[in-house]
């Protein structure tokens, strides 16, 4: 019997006029495909939200900061101490990591000067609060070498730095779904189970400028002509090409194989992937949709993307959703011949109206029709972890 190796799963979804995630100038981010400009939604954009999901669904957040040093010291004030003690306890803390860890100055909103690590760390925020523990198991020692160092950062390292790495390492639901990578703390790094494409339109796009003014409600009333301030914001539109894959082999060895926890969160990440948007601008535009289309394999060789469906854009005239769909379902149709159907264990979809072919039944190639978000999801999860409780 076949093992499954891997979930695909494949979104075709439109965002209306929106900028969900914008480049360095505040414009939509774009790529050119098939000698065409396309909108481009980056994967981390929306694997944070997805992250976000899951961690809300799961319990567990977790935390990705370059300032350990200031959430350790803003522990130890609320449990008493004083502020310069509490800020040496943080730097104490960074300094003991290990010597890749390095301090520098930055300035906060506030515009105050705090001291950030130069490595983004990414822990549980549980581990945050062990780290605050730590430093008041050994605060005497930390007092101590700040009374003799002549500036925080010039101070000696002094607590173990064995478990300051042990939380460092520290996993969280999200951490053995995505991984992690701290080149500076190499015992910390996870190999992630999950691949995340950048999202991308199915055919060619067009950045806009909106015009937009703001009114000065007392200068309206003093009749007074003009508005209190004018400038331009940038957006797009278009049917996007999303996908993603889950490595059932990473994730149980990050789970040490555990089966029931593995459908937990392949549930809660399938159920993000499809349910959540970026946050980018979404105040001014709302752009809270759901996909038309959702197409999900469960296969026992390789993972396998159906972007090149899209690589000759979609023509427009009487839309973009359904002859979107159609490229999908030929283009699946084309792969499962080179491939070989024996290699997929589970293929189904759900759609909206707005996707479904003309005329027909349904589509030929992506499976049965599961009907909600949920069944599909479900049935996916049964047959590529079987004999779990979830």
């Amino acid at each position: 019997m076949s093992t499954p190796k891997y979930i695909d799963i494949h979104v075709i979804q439109t965002l209306p006029f929106s900028n969900v995630n914008r480049d360095d100038t505040g414009s939509p981010k774009t790529v050119e495909f098939g000698g065409v400009e396309r909108t481009r939604v980056s994967s981390q954009s929306w694997k944070r939200v997805v992250r976000q999901h899951v961690e809300e669904a799961v319990g567990g957040e977790t935390v990705r900061t370059r300032r350990v040093v200031v959430g350790v010291a803003e522990r130890l004030i609320k449990q008493g101490w004083e502020k310069s003690e509490a800020e040496a306890a943080g730097v104490q803390i960074a300094l003991s990591a290990g010597k890749k860890i390095s301090l520098k100055q930055e300035k906060d909103e506030s515009d105050e000067v705090v001291l950030t690590t130069n490595v983004l760390l990414l822990l549980p925020e549980s581990g945050i609060d062990e780290l605050a523990a730590l430093a008041d198991e050994h605060r005497e020692v930390i007092l101590a070498e700040a009374k003799k160092a002549k500036k925080l950062t010039g101070m000696k390292p002094k607590l173990p730095s064995e478990r300051i790495n042990e939380i460092l390492s520290r996993r969280s639901a999200t951490i053995n779904l995505f991984g992690r990578m701290v080149a500076e703390l190499p015992g910390a790094n996870v190999d992630g189970a999950v691949q995340v494409a950048h999202a991308f339109t199915t055919h060619g796009t067009a950045v806009e400028y909106d015009f937009f003014t703001a009114v000065d409600d007392i200068e309206q009333k003093l009749d007074l002509p003009g508005s209190g301030y004018m400038d331009t914001a940038l957006f797009s539109a278009g049917t996007f090409y999303r996908y993603a894959n889950v490595n059932l082999t990473d994730l149980l060895r990050n789970l040490d194989q555990d089966t029931d926890l593995a459908r937990v969160l392949v549930k809660t990440f399938l159920d993000g992937f499809i349910t959540t948007v970026p946050s980018g601008k979404q105040n001014a535009t709302a752009a809270v949709t759901l996909p038309d289309l959702v197409h999900v394999t469960v296969r026992d060789d390789r993972p396998v993307s159906l972007a090149n469906a899209f690589e000759a854009p979609v023509g427009g005239g009487d839309g973009f959703v359904r002859k979107s769909a159609h490229r999908l379902d030929s283009h699946a149709g084309a792969i499962a011949e080179l491939l070989g159907e024996s290699h997929v264990l589970f293929s189904a979809h759900t759609t909206t109206p707005g996707a479904m072919p003309k005329n027909t039944e349904g589509w030929s190639h992506l499976g049965v029709n599961a009907r909600s978000f949920e069944k599909l999801i479900d049935d996916a999860v049964d047959v590529a972890l079987p004999g779990g409780r979830s």
